[in-house]
C-alpha cells in the first residue's frame, strides 16, 4: 500500500473493521506508522466516540489533557492514550504516543470515509458535446459542465454543481453541491470543495477614474494544487493577470475569503472566516485562526502561525506567530494584553495621586499666603 494509503480509504482500509478486537486495531494503528500497544483486556470495538457520549463496546482518546478528568467518567470500553497518561483501573487502553494521530487512523478503519451516491454520468446533467469527462465520473443530475471542460477520472459532482468553459478537475475531484468552478480554473488531483464555494469570480478589481470606479477585467484564473479541501461557502478570487494559487495539501474551513493574485504555500490551514486580500503571498505550512485578516500586498512567511482575529497590516517573519490587531510577535501581544487588562487599577491610582498632589498644593499655596501676610 502507498504511503499515507488508509487515509485515501485504499481497499481493506475504509470501515472495515467493526467488531475488530483492539489488538487489531493496534496492529492496524501501527501499520499506518504510529506504533501501538494494547493494555488490558483485548474487548471487541464497534466504533469511536468522545469521552462525554462513549458507550460500552466503543472506543475513545485523549489527546488533549484538559480532558483528563473524563478518564473518570467516560463510559467507553478502551480509550487511546499516550503512555503516561494514567487511565482508571479496568479500563483498557491503546498506548500510542501520538493519541490524535491513531483515533483519526481508528476512525478510517471502524467508520470510513463518506459514501457518495451512484449517479453514473446523469442523462439529467448539462454536459457541453466538447467537453472531456474522465472514467468511472460520478455526475449527479442538474450539473452544468461547459465547453471544452475536462472533468478527470473518479470525479463525484453532486446536483447544482457548475464547471466553466475549459476548467479542468484533476482525478478524483469532489464537489459537493452548488459549487461553482469559474472558467478556465483548474483543480488537482483529489481536491475537495464543500458546498457553496466559489471558486473563480472576479477580484475587487477597479481603478478610480474621475470620482468613479472603472472595472478591470479579470482575466487571470485560479489554480488549486493536489490534496487540497476547501469548506463551505468560501471565495477564492481569479487573478486579474495570472493566477490565483492554492499549495498542495491546504485545508480551509467555511467562510474564507481569498483576494485575487494570492498564493498560498503548500499545507495552509485556514480556520473560519479568515480574509486574505489581494496579491498576498503565504509560504508553507502557514496557519490562520479564525477571523484572521491579512492586508493585500504582504507577505506571511513558511511555518507562521496567527492567532485569531488577528489583524495584519505587515510582512510576517517566518516562523513567527503574530497575536492581536494590529498583529505584532505573540509575546509582545501579550504583554499589551496584560497592560490593557490592568490600565483601569493604574487610571485609579493615577487618579488618587493627582488628587493628592493637588490637595498639596492647594495646602503648600495656603502656606505661602499665610506667610506673606
Amino acid at each position: 500500500m502507498a504511503a499515507g494509503g488508509w487515509l485515501r480509504g485504499a481497499p481493506g482500509w475504509d470501515g472495515d473493521v467493526a467488531g475488530s478486537k483492539l489488538s487489531e486495531l493496534c496492529r492496524r494503528i501501527s501499520a499506518a506508522g504510529f506504533p501501538a500497544s494494547l493494555d488490558g483486556a483485548d474487548v471487541s470495538i464497534a466504533a469511536v466516540n468522545t469521552l462525554e457520549d462513549a458507550v460500552e463496546g466503543e472506543l475513545s482518546f485523549l489527546s488533549n489533557r484538559k480532558y483528563l478528568r473524563l478518564l473518570e467518567t467516560t463510559r467507553a470500553s478502551a480509550v487511546i492514550a499516550a503512555p503516561d497518561v494514567a487511565v482508571p483501573d479496568g479500563r483498557s487502553v491503546v498506548r500510542c504516543a501520538d493519541p490524535y494521530a491513531a483515533v483519526t487512523v481508528a476512525i478510517v478503519l471502524l467508520h470510513g470515509h463518506r459514501r457518495h451516491p451512484r449517479w453514473g454520468v446523469s442523462s439529467r446533467a448539462e454536459i457541453h458535446p466538447s467537453a472531456s469527462i474522465g472514467p468511472n465520473a460520478n455526475i449527479a443530475p442538474h450539473v452544468t459542465v461547459g465547453e471544452g471542460a475536462v472533468i478527470g477520472a473518479d470525479c463525484t459532482l453532486y446536483p447544482g454543481v457548475y464547471v466553466g468553459d475549459r476548467a479542468r478537475l484533476g482525478d478524483g475531484v469532489v464537489l459537493f453541491p452548488n459549487v461553482v468552478v469559474y472558467d478556465e480554473c483548474v483543480l488537482g488531483h483529489r481536491v475537495t470543495i464543500h458546498a457553496g464555494t466559489v471558486i473563480g469570480e472576479d477580484g475587487l478589481g477597479y481603478a478610480p477614474v474621475g470620482g468613479k470606479w472603472l472595472k478591470i477585467p479579470q482575466v487571470g484564473r485560479v489554480v488549486i494544487e493536489d490534496d487540497v479541501e476547501i469548506g463551505a461557502n468560501c471565495a477564492i478570487d481569479r487573478a486579474t493577470l495570472g493566477m490565483t494559487r492554492i499549495g498542495a495539501g491546504s485545508k480551509f474551513s467555511n467562510l474564507i475569503a481569498i483576494g485575487h493574485g494570492t498564493k498560498v504555500g503548500e499545507n495552509a490551514m485556514f480556520v473560519a472566516l479568515v480574509g486574505v486580500a489581494g496579491s498576498v503571498t503565504v509560504g508553507k505550512n502557514v496557519t490562520l485562526a479564525g477571523q484572521v485578516g491579512l492586508a493585500g500586498h504582504l507577505t506571511v512567511g513558511d511555518g507562521a502561525s496567527i492567532g485569531a482575529q488577528a489583524g495584519v497590516a505587515g510582512d510576517v517573519p517566518a516562523g513567527a506567530k503574530y497575536l492581536g490587531a494590529p498583529a505584532v510577535e505573540i509575546n509582545e501581544a501579550k504583554r499589551q494584553f496584560i497592560a490593557v487588562q490592568r490600565l483601569p487599577g493604574w487610571s485609579k491610582e493615577v487618579n488618587q495621586r493627582l488628587r493628592d498632589l493637588e490637595a498639596e498644593l492647594a495646602r503648600l499655596r495656603a502656606k505661602i499666603n499665610g506667610d506673606q501676610e
